[in-house]
């Protein structure tokens, strides 16, 4: 009797072990689940979410195509290298290749730069384009003869003086969506949304000069010597 009370006991002990050890197996099966999918779910959101933690975001809106034509409608007795700032998913980059363009596209998100490139390469323009995973402020654009931007009202202000100070004179940049704060546009094509300004890089660089040609102190002012010797 006793020696079955005994067998009983270690059946249940071996039971409840067997229970343990398969919870446990189950809470690492299960935790393993949950941060696979938290890795995953930040691979694929964090490089849409991270520009939005930045001081000035650049959102990607995909261009239309009226948008696209009235780029390209503006720059067609142009030619030479163009650079899309924000370049999204490409389709301007990609469009001004097929014009002859030497086209470069500067883009945060990977995903869409890397999606960029196999548009390009499908669309058989791969050996004249190129897509840049950069960020716009630590991008010098002095060797770019063509800019195009699709910008938002919070950094059109701060670009309008990187432009101004990079850029040749014989350049021109294309604003779509917003112009620019302070410069005057040459020209403008389209309506609402679709809206693009042009600028010509010699008069808003003369702008600048005229601006500050003349910002200095007047040495007879401070002294009040008006001689000439």
């Amino acid at each position: 009797m006793t020696d079955n009370i005994l067998d009983t006991g270690a059946i249940k002990c071996n039971v409840n072990a067997k229970d343990s050890g398969f919870a446990k197996r189950l809470g690492l099966v299960a935790t393993g689940i949950l941060g696979g999918s938290l890795v995953a779910l930040y691979a694929v959101a964090g490089p849409f979410v991270a520009p939005a933690l930045r001081k000035v975001c650049l959102p990607f809106v995909p261009a239309t195509s009226t948008q696209v034509e009235n780029v390209l409608k503006v720059l067609q007795e142009r030619s030479g290298s163009l650079v899309d700032i924000g370049s999204g998913d490409g389709r301007i980059v990609i469009a001004a290749a097929k014009k002859g363009f030497r086209a470069v596209g500067f883009e945060l998100n990977p995903w869409l730069v890397w999606y960029s490139r196999y548009r390009a390469w499908r669309e058989g323009v791969h050996n004249s384009t190129s897509f840049q995973i950069s960020d716009l402020w630590k991008v010098s654009f002095a060797q770019y003869s063509n800019v195009v931007i699709f910008g938002v009202p919070q950094m059109m202000d701060q670009l309008e003086e990187k432009l101004q100070t990079e850029l040749q004179s014989t350049a021109k940049v294309v604003a779509c969506r917003f112009p620019f704060p302070t410069w005057s546009p040459d020209g403008t094509t389209g309506e609402g949304i679709d809206t693009v300004w042009v600028y010509d890089a010699k008069s808003f660089k003369q702008t600048k000069t005229a601006g500050t040609c003349c910002n200095f102190t007047n040495p007879t002012a401070v002294t009040g010597d008006t001689s000439i010797s």
